[in-house]
């Protein structure tokens, strides 16, 4: 069964950085991307970063040139090194991972993963 586990969130003043971390384990076959979503009260969930596998990156508008997404792909993980951190940054921030496992009928399938989400609180 496949997991991903997150760490590091937590509270920071503004200005301040955090790293978020992200471990996938369980019957990985293959991790085609990796990435981060985040949701602030009442609002939707919004994509932050994500890391297709063979390079290609992509960030949200208002975290670019503050937030970057490196991954290992040897290990299945990804981190978000979160600098200059603004209020509005804060929300529950989850990882997400598309995911080729061996299902139970001895198929590999292609399914998408979620962690448990980790909670990133910016003070004014």
């Amino acid at each position: 069964q496949v997991q991903l586990v997150e760490s590091g969130g937590g509270l920071v003043q503004a200005g301040g950085s955090l790293r978020l971390s992200c471990a996938a384990s369980g019957g990985i076959f293959s991790i085609r991307s990796m990435g981060w979503y985040r949701q602030a009260p009442g609002k939707q969930r919004e994509l932050v970063a994500t890391s297709h596998s063979g390079g290609p990156t992509a960030y949200a508008d208002s975290v670019k040139g503050r937030f970057t997404i490196s991954r290992d792909n040897a290990k299945n993980t990804v981190a978000l090194q979160m600098n200059s951190l603004k209020p509005e940054d804060t929300a529950v921030y989850y990882c997400n991972a598309d995911v080729q496992s061996l299902g139970g009928g001895g198929d590999l399938t292609w399914d998408d993963y979620w962690g448990q989400g980790t909670q990133v609180t910016v003070s004014s």
